[in-house]
């Protein structure tokens, strides 16, 4: 493939993933690849239903994702739930919750230029283990370990970043719906080389229309994810709780 389009982490947030659309639209792109979590958050079906429909679209299996399929069939939560995963689960239909089962662990894909790209959530081993910018590289060589790979793109962890270890590129493209450090929707496009993009809208309008959710955390969600978010500090006090970077 010459070009595509690596989305992670929407979370629900319809209106960053739609102003990321309408820029890809204008994009000559073989592919949008999405590396999970798509759906957790304040817009779960209508966030869905616009995913269903896209063409030349493929999915990873985000632990958000995993959990609204557990969630839907009566099983127990994963420790990593995501936002909302309760009431999101109810919100769905039996086709949105086989939509979301049928997402991969991983997707390899070959890009001109790039070379064998694999696409995760976590870590190719877990969607619910944490690969940072401060993530120890003996760490990191233990998460690739067995990874055959030019590039690996990751998501999880809502900031973009890029390192190369044992001569594997890792890259997160951020996070559209849920970033952390800078508001904005973040997304990059992979071709001959990795372009990081931030996709800026209109977040006023986007946090009116989250508001009107019935999601009891949806005006939490405009407030704390879309008008404003937490700070890079504040994220990696949160991985450093939670077994990370």
């Amino acid at each position: 493939m010459r070009r595509v389009a690596a989305l992670a982490d929407i979370h629900g947030n319809l209106p960053a993933l739609e102003a990321v659309l309408s820029e890809l639209a204008r994009e000559d792109v073989d592919l949008v690849l999405f590396c999970g979590d798509v759906a957790s958050g304040p817009l779960p079906v209508e966030t869905l239903d616009v995913l269903r429909a896209l063409p030349r679209a493929r999915f990873v299996l985000g632990n958000a994702d995993r959990s609204l399929v557990t969630a839907f069939d009566g099983g127990q939560r994963s420790s990593w739930p995501g936002p909302a995963a309760d009431w999101c689960a109810s919100q769905l239909s039996r086709e949105h919750r086989d939509f979301l089962a049928s997402f991969s662990e991983t997707i390899p894909v070959s890009v001109d230029g790039l070379g064998r790209v694999l696409f995760c959530h976590g870590s190719p081993r877990s969607d619910e283990e944490m690969m940072t910018i401060e993530t120890p590289e003996e760490r990191l060589r233990e998460l690739l370990a067995g990874v055959e790979a030019d590039v690996l793109v990751c998501g999880h962890t809502h900031m973009p970043f890029e390192r190369t270890v044992g001569g594997v590129r890792v890259i997160n493209p951020g996070s559209v719906g849920m970033p952390y450090g800078t508001p904005g929707a973040f997304w990059a496009l992979l071709g001959r080389d990795i372009e990081f993009r931030r996709t800026e809208y209109d977040r006023q309008a986007a946090a009116a229309r989250i508001r009107q959710s019935p999601w009891p955390g949806a005006d939490e969600f405009a407030r704390e994810n879309v008008l404003s978010v937490a700070s890079a500090e504040e994220a990696f006090a949160f991985f450093r709780a939670h077994g990370g970077p």
